[in-house]
């Protein structure tokens, strides 16, 4: 077992397929690559598949209590009282605009809500949407306010979010941490500021509601809902080794109870009680699980949690996953700890790395302390989707775009809103870090990939059909490494040639790394 405070990341990936192909993963605040356990899981669940709370036989009650457990670990790995405060959503997206619907009709004229420059799209446009396209059509005047952050540090500004909170604030939006800067937010502050504004809720409780959209946060760090005296909060599994497709909004069971559904249908209903007069629901946490949900997603997503966990103590014993052991919070916290401690590490390399290359600028805190394991950059004169796909040549799987933080783009003046993207994740080494930085460095500097990487990526990457546009770089023999729309038409009629190298034999080609 490894020293305490650490991974063992070489046992780590064994767990995974992705190595094997060659690939450096640094894309991980997108997605997260899946294990191979739960590939296993889910073949191993079709079998005795069935619908949950819609059948008799033995393989329905066995489907559906694999399903009420998932709520349970999901519960357990937040800190959540109970099930009862966990609604299942499809993403964190779905589940930040479930809070929107709730808290829709209790929005009275004149109230605001209060939200940040570094947020995800996701946190931002439902509120936008609400306050400027459906309220106004009630009559309803809500106003949604911006609070700003520091251009140079990348930090939330405090003292404009704390003058844009009052009375009459009924929610306050914040990210946990950025997927754009990686910035992390000071949750405990930011809880003290909506708490004193004084806004009157409808069960008589004075304060604004505090959600926080945990998507980049949860995945590395211990999040203790009752520690931090949240009302809602947000994530994904895609982001926690899971596959695709479920998300998780947490609330509380007082809010929960007393808030409308934002989906009506079956299952959210209590058992027969339907008449032409009157319709009532069910109890929590199925009043917010209307129709058949995502089953097995759901009973992955658990696992998912058990199997990070797992990963990050002791890599060769299944402590949890796979077993009916509930989570233990120490060891649940100790297992973020040295997630978190291992992102810390390799971000510093990776600004160190970064710092050593001209031209090129890191956006967000310079400390790591302060920061989610993600590097966010520029280079001067590159175009960021050109120098994200010249990084593909080398097989650095980096992303480039906005990352659905456009506000903060905007907010730097960047034009277009768009910057390159590298983030890890647990199974990440230092080395791929190196060889990350030290491709960009390469593509900087206008040189090749090595013939050894131009074979190797070439096997990962089919050619696209005839005449079909790809937009990417892709090996033509005799021209070598091309950027171009198609072979015949380069996009924006340049190509990029990069020399056909030699010959394999053993030496570094002139101009590679």
């Amino acid at each position: 077992m490894p020293d305490h405070g650490s991974l063992d990341v070489e046992a780590i990936r064994s767990h995974f397929a992705f190595p094997a192909r060659g690939r450096v993963v640094t894309n991980n605040a997108a997605s997260t690559q899946p294990p191979r356990e739960l590939v296993s899981l889910l073949g191993d669940l079709v079998p005795e598949y069935e619908n949950v709370h819609r059948g008799q036989s033995r393989a329905s009650r066995t489907t559906t209590a694999r399903f009420e457990a998932a709520y349970d670990t999901i519960a357990a790995f937040i800190h959540a009282p109970s099930r009862r405060g966990i609604v299942i959503c499809r993403n964190t997206t779905e589940a930040n605009n479930a809070v929107m619907h709730m808290l829709m009709t209790e929005l009275r004229d004149g109230d605001n809500v209060v939200a940040t420059l570094l947020e995800h799209n996701s946190n931002y446009v439902p509120w936008y949407g609400l306050c400027r396209e459906i309220l106004p059509r009630f009559g309803v005047r809500v106003e949604y306010r911006l609070a700003r952050f520091d251009p140079a540090s990348g930090e939330l500004d405090l003292d404009h979010l704390a003058q844009l909170v009052d009375a009459r604030t009924k929610l306050v939006c914040c990210t946990g941490a950025s997927n754009f800067l990686g910035t992390r937010t000071p949750l405990p502050v930011i809880r003290e500021v909506a708490r004193h504004s004084g806004y009157p809720q409808p069960d008589g409780s004075r304060g604004s509601f505090l959600l926080v959209d945990g998507a980049q946060l949860v995945p590395s760090t211990h999040v203790d809902v009752q520690a931090l005296d949240v009302d809602f909060l947000s994530f994904s599994f895609h982001k926690l080794l899971a596959p695709f497709g479920v998300g998780v909004l947490y609330g509380r069971e007082r809010l929960l109870e007393a808030a409308r559904p934002f989906l009506y249908g079956g299952d959210m209903i209590a058992e027969g009680r339907v008449t032409p007069e009157r319709v009532d629901y069910n109890a929590l946490p199925w009043k917010f699980a209307a129709g058949t949900p995502n089953v097995l997603g759901t009973i992955l997503s658990a696992q998912a949690i058990r199997l990070l966990v797992d990963l990050a103590l002791n890599p060769d014993r299944h402590r949890y996953f796979g077993r009916e052991r509930a989570l233990v919070q120490a060891e649940v916290r100790e297992a973020m700890a040295r997630i978190g401690a291992h992102g810390r590490r390799l971000t510093r390399r990776a600004l160190d790395g970064l710092a050593r290359i001209d031209r090129l600028r890191v956006y967000g805190p310079a400390d790591e302390r302060r920061r989610t394991a993600l590097v966010a950059f520029n280079v001067e004169g590159w175009n960021p989707m050109d120098l994200a796909e010249a990084l593909d040549a080398f097989g650095i799987e980096a992303r480039a775009g906005c990352h659905c933080a456009t506000l903060a783009h905007h907010a730097l003046g960047l034009t277009p809103p768009v910057s390159c993207r590298l983030s890890f994740y647990l199974y990440n080494t230092e080395d791929e870090v190196d060889r990350a930085t030290s491709a960009v460095a390469a593509v900087v500097r206008g040189l090749s990939p090595s013939p050894r990487w131009a074979r190797a990526t070439a096997r990962l990457r089919p050619a696209p059909a005839a005449g079909r546009s790809s937009g990417r770089w892709r090996w033509r023999r005799g021209r070598g490494w091309c950027h171009g729309a198609h072979e015949g038409q380069p996009h924006g009629g340049q190509v990029n040639h990069v020399p056909e190298p030699e010959p394999d034999d053993g030496r570094p080609a002139r101009g590679s790394v």
